[in-house]
């Protein structure tokens, strides 16, 4: 058979185009003894308490600047673990493939998916390939589900939050969101603006063994920080107060957010979290962040109160207060 250069009908078929993907591109990137088996499930041994995620991935275009739908999907499972304070080690992979599709990308994105995964000592261990007729999906589309082990008897919730608590963001907002739009939209913002897509288990699962004074985290992805603030403060129902000015937001994504109209405070984040810890901990736990490179930018950005209960107050830069709602509808669709 000649060899193709595209995505055919025939790769979702579970036939022979299927079998040769697998070999040669999926298997070839990620091999371990659990997903040679080529079973339908992997068989995990564990005998601790196990985190467990899922979440799907659409984003548009499929490459940005400072990642793509691939790292994404890897270092956005991730994340999700470690905000539980879980240890990543493995994931399945799910790919939902337009046909055309050209093989060239497909591959690019599987090494990114590969590097990601390695770098963080996480595997691959179980997948699906599927394919849709042209113009069913939007090139590809990743599903990934991840498992990793509790590092801590102390559970992270939001139902150990109370007042005083500090609010404390990892480092600088809204890079990712705005990256994906101005790729998508063609901007010549003439910015350099690029994701600040990456896996946080280098910077956070550290802290676990340093500091019993984390509370609770959220990596503040879709909605952006004030969204998630919002979700933090109804679910816990206490007040939040932040200040503008402790904000961390670099000139470049200001100058963006002025010229778009759209306030960074509601634009998506991929490298970043939303950590609540006990007041006397709090200049432990920034000290100890700013020795990792994705933690250079963090401040203390807000404390927790009893009123107003289930809402986020935003002090701004003019010493004035303000509501800081939840995000009603979505600026920029599809940026994970």
């Amino acid at each position: 058979m000649e060899k193709t250069t595209k995505i055919l009908l025939g790769h979702g078929s579970g036939g022979r185009l299927t079998h040769n993907f697998i070999q040669s591109t999926l298997l070839k990137k990620f091999d371990n003894p659990i997903l040679s088996e080529l079973a339908d499930s992997a068989v995990i041994d564990y005998q601790e308490k196990i985190a467990f995620t899922t979440d799907s991935f659409v984003v548009s275009p499929l490459f940005f600047p400072g990642g793509d739908i691939g790292k994404l999907a890897v270092t956005g499972t991730i994340n999700d673990l470690v905000m539980l304070g879980a240890l990543p080690e493995y994931i399945s992979l799910a790919l939902i493939i337009e046909e055309g599709l050209e093989i060239s990308i497909l591959e690019k994105i599987i090494d990114s998916i590969s590097s990601y995964a390695k770098a963080a000592a996480v595997k691959v261990v179980t997948g699906d390939t599927k394919v849709v007729e042209k113009l069913a999906a939007d090139k590809l589309f990743i599903n990934t589900s991840g498992i990793g082990r509790l590092l801590t008897s102390r559970k992270l919730s939001v139902k150990n939050i109370s007042c005083q608590d500090k609010i404390i963001i990892t480092g600088n907002i809204a890079e990712h969101g705005f990256s994906v739009l101005a790729k998508r939209k063609e901007l010549d913002l003439k910015l350099n603006i690029k994701s600040d897509c990456a896996s946080l288990n280098g910077l956070i699962l550290p802290l676990l063994e340093k500091t019993t004074g984390i509370k609770f985290m959220r990596d503040p992805t879709r909605g952006g920080i004030a969204t998630t603030l919002n979700e933090i403060a109804e679910a816990s129902n206490l007040g939040i107060f932040i200040d503008e000015k402790n904000i961390p937001v670099s000139k470049k994504i200001k100058a963006v957010s002025e010229l778009l109209g759209i306030d960074s405070l509601y634009v998506a984040n991929e490298g970043k979290a939303l950590l609540v810890v006990v007041p006397e901990e709090a200049d432990k736990v920034i000290r100890l962040l700013r020795r990792h490179p994705l933690g250079k930018n963090a401040e203390i950005i807000g404390t927790v109160v009893k009123k107003p209960a289930g809402r986020v107050i935003l002090r701004t830069v003019f010493n004035t207060e303000r509501i800081l709602d939840m995000l009603t509808s979505e600026p920029l669709p599809r940026i994970c």
